[in-house]
């Protein structure tokens, strides 16, 4: 089906099918997209491979014209498709036309938000969901099964670990925690029978381990039927791409350096064509399917990505390095900081460090408290990856319901601080930091 709009022909998904052929195509052309975005306009101009990570960015998984001669892409803002007849409901069912038929299963701007995604990640297919918790949860549902053993490494989110003690252990899925920089543990982990997954975090959050993704990668490798999941939220692609490097599917929470505005709410899960096609089917049940307002937040925010991601980066290195020559602060946290334990990772499978700086005040909760109060331009909030800096204490915002030696068991300490560097100019915001230092 078509309808006519000013003699220019678009069918029925919204796209001018004159146009799909010049779509900046996501899958298997980016292999060099973000290393090569830093290099020399000379040496850039003479690459024959695929467009570079600013240009995916802003055009990857787009026609060059939406459907309505719209440049942006429009909303579609409906709870059901129509049918011209009979006949196209059998071509829908057996598959002769790609369409949609119910807002619980698909929305064109949704699936726009999900192409781009995946021309960022490099991987076949991408489905988005309501949030980054909703992705994780929808896709352990959906791939495990009674009996099923999950290897996770140990500081993934809590919340992940949450699910897995709580919801996926009462139905029967077992689990188990490991260090994330300990191979040989990892590797006697995985080799338990019916082990089905292998989930960790590059960078964790919120002291910033990077996992060897590319060393896990061949450790799945050696055990049959074991898929490698990395939770990549706190790199973005531009940092990271782990499909590159081995890994069989990607998280990321949206909401975070992907949207980049603090004004939505969204994940998705990045893979191979037949296991995201399951994987749609049954977010179809579960009906968690985002809405097309949040979908269009987040491929404005996505556009931007790339001019956003370099500034976190550099800016929050120049403010690691601050903190950590200051006589106040007892230990930074940042892959960028030669101090770092897992820098020489960081360095060979990340094109940058990230907008996330973790460090350690000298003294307790109330000394540390006392500087974050102190600060005048991060505003006191939990999440990250916005373009306004952010800042919290674990202890009192993400932990407030542990004692103090429950947190100290899991890495928090009172005294730990989590920036979320944002767009703000850092000569700004180390003068601030400076400041409330100086008052404890």
């Amino acid at each position: 089906m078509t309808i006519a709009i000013d003699s220019r022909h678009v069918d029925s998904s919204g796209v001018d099918p004159r146009h799909v052929d010049s779509c900046i195509a996501p899958a298997g052309t980016a292999a060099a997209g973000i290393a090569s975005a830093e290099r020399a306009p000379a040496e850039r101009a003479c690459r024959d491979a695929a467009p570079g990570v600013d240009t995916l960015a802003v055009r990857g998984g787009e026609p060059a014209r939406h459907g309505y001669a719209a440049v942006a892409t429009p909303i579609v803002c409906t709870a059901t498709y129509a049918f011209a007849d009979s006949a196209e409901i059998a071509d829908h069912f057996e598959g002769r036309v790609e369409r949609e038929e119910y807002g619980r299963y698909g929305n064109p701007t949704v699936r726009a938000a999900e192409q781009k995604i995946s021309a960022l990640e490099g991987s076949d297919d991408t489905v988005l969901f309501p949030s980054g918790m909703s992705a994780i949860t929808s896709l352990l549902l959906a791939l495990l099964k009674p009996g099923d053993h999950v290897v996770m490494t140990s500081d993934c989110y809590r919340r992940t670990r949450q699910f897995l003690r709580t919801t996926m252990q009462k139905f029967g899925v077992e689990h188990s925690f490991v260090a994330p920089d300990d191979h040989g543990a990892i590797e006697q982990a995985v080799q338990r029978p019916r082990t089905r997954l292998l989930l960790t975090e590059a960078p964790t959050n919120p002291l910033l381990r990077v996992v060897d993704v590319q060393r896990l990668s061949e450790i799945c490798a050696r055990q049959r039927g074991v898929r490698l999941l990395v939770d990549s939220t706190l790199a973005s692609p531009f940092n990271l791409r782990p499909l590159e490097h081995g890994a069989h599917l990607v998280l990321e929470s949206c909401t975070k350096y992907l949207g980049g505005h603090n004004d939505l709410l969204a994940g998705s899960v990045s893979g191979d064509r037949d296991l995201m096609a399951a994987l749609r089917e049954s977010r179809g049940v579960f009906g968690a399917m985002p809405d097309p307002h949040g979908a269009y937040l987040l491929i404005r925010g996505i556009k931007t990505l790339a001019v956003r991601v370099r500034r976190h980066n550099e800016s929050a290195l120049s403010i690691a390095r601050y903190l950590e020559s200051h006589p106040k602060i007892e230990r930074v946290f940042y892959p960028g900081l030669e101090s770092h334990p897992d820098h020489a990772v960081a360095r060979r499978l990340c094109s940058g460090f990230g907008g996330m700086v973790s460090f350690l005040v000298r003294g307790g909760l109330a000394t540390t408290s006392r500087f974050i109060d102190g600060c005048t331009i991060p505003i006191i909030a939990p999440s990250m990856g916005g373009v306004e800096t952010l800042i919290e204490q674990p202890a009192l915002m993400s932990f407030y319901e542990l004692t103090p030696e429950q947190r100290q068991a899991i890495g928090i300490a009172e005294n730990l601080v989590r920036l979320s560097v944002g767009l703000e100019d850092p000569v700004d915001l180390i003068a601030d930091f400076g400041r409330a230092l100086a008052q404890i």
